[in-house]
């Protein structure tokens, strides 16, 4: 399915893609909702009935991946409702394996993510997945999220790539279209970005449940500095 020897760049979004989704999913469908519940003295259907349209207005901008926004917001510690519930972050299966396939090549190996700096840095303290990237960048360090078509152009600027040799993998349509529209040839969707979720079905792009087995066989003439 991956044209190993056409791929120079490897970019790996985080949440649904490396990891499970789940845990994002209950955070903002349900741990939210909850505390802003018990905050406002509201019946958990009523914080769902004021939050849930919220959410939905910013779906896809940066604002919806700020954990400062939804601070300011909705008045509470987001960061700190990220750590109570820090045991649910969980590394998708074969992921490790997948990662170590691709770091014993010499293809460069990027996590391109939309989550936030303190979001990213609670998820690497509890995976340890970071040594497994030669470089992690964050969209809000770029000020675009990876659905903006202003985003890849920064991406470039940030660490440079030829689109036509880079590999992207991502959980998310609409991101996967970006990536598309801006020329990344090797495209690859994930079908289960919530292990407690259904599988989707995925006919736009090549597409997979994990990543089981797509790892490359090492060229033994080009061995990993």
């Amino acid at each position: 399915m991956i044209a190993w020897p056409d791929i120079d760049h490897v970019l790996l979004d985080m949440d649904g893609t490396l990891l499970d989704l789940h845990f994002d999913n209950h955070f903002w469908l349900e741990y939210v909702p909850q505390s802003y519940a018990r905050a406002r003295g509201l019946s958990l259907e009523a914080a769902k009935a004021v939050l849930y349209p919220k959410f939905r207005a910013v779906e896809g901008t940066m604002a919806w991946y700020c954990l400062d926004h939804w601070s300011r917001e909705l008045d509470l510690d987001i960061a700190g409702l990220k750590r109570e519930i820090r045991h649910l972050i969980a590394v998708h299966e074969h992921v490790v394996e997948f990662l170590d396939a691709v770091r014993r090549t010499d293809k460069r190996v990027v996590l391109v993510t939309n989550a936030h700096s303190r979001s990213l840095a609670l998820k690497m303290e509890c995976t340890r997945l970071a040594e497994h990237f030669d470089s992690l960048v964050c969209a809000h360090d770029l000020g675009f999220p990876k659905e903006d078509p202003r985003f890849w152009p920064e991406l470039v600027k940030r660490e440079p790539f030829a689109p036509e040799r880079a590999l992207f993998v991502d959980d998310s349509l609409p991101v996967l279209r970006s990536a598309a529209n801006f020329g990344i040839r090797h495209l690859l969707a994930i079908r289960r970005p919530d292990s407690r979720g259904p599988l989707r079905e995925v006919d736009e792009f090549p597409s997979v449940e994990n990543f089981a087995g797509l790892g490359p066989t090492p060229d033994p003439a080009c061995p990993r500095s």
